[in-house]
């Protein structure tokens, strides 16, 4: 099975605008999770914009799902960029950010989004007993 996410929601708001098409805006996202995850995610960025097609992004993520069996929630630190339609993150999970049967969860990961707001993830963990 293929790690990839489904956005099912985006809400954008510009707070600064410039005449130079840069700005910097906040990002209300909601996703859907398969492959390794299994669930859903609640995402919050705060963007910088150089022009209209060209932004950093940092935020955080909030997962709710199963993996290899295991529920409960855990949160993603992000770091990423968007070029030319492409948005990719480097992220990490954020240390004692488990819960449930994910309480001892570690790792970190990537994504790289494709067309029609899916992308595909590779996720590196543990979850300790």
């Amino acid at each position: 099975m293929n790690n990839i996410f489904q956005i099912t929601a985006w809400d954008e708001t510009s707070y600064i605008e410039h005449q130079d098409g840069s700005k910097k805006s906040h990002a209300k996202i909601t996703q859907n999770y398969q492959g390794i995850i299994a669930g859903s995610s609640e995402v919050q960025f705060l963007m910088s914009y150089q022009s209209k097609t060209s932004a950093l992004f940092v935020g955080f993520e909030v997962i709710t799902g199963q993996i290899n069996g295991k529920s409960g929630r855990f949160t993603l630190q992000h770091s990423g960029r968007f070029e030319n339609g492409v948005a990719s993150s480097n992220f990490v999970i954020v240390p004692n950010s488990g819960t449930e049967e994910l309480i001892k969860i570690e790792g970190s990961g990537s994504f790289k989004s494709g067309e029609s707001g899916q992308a595909s993830y590779e996720l590196t963990l543990v979850i300790s007993p």
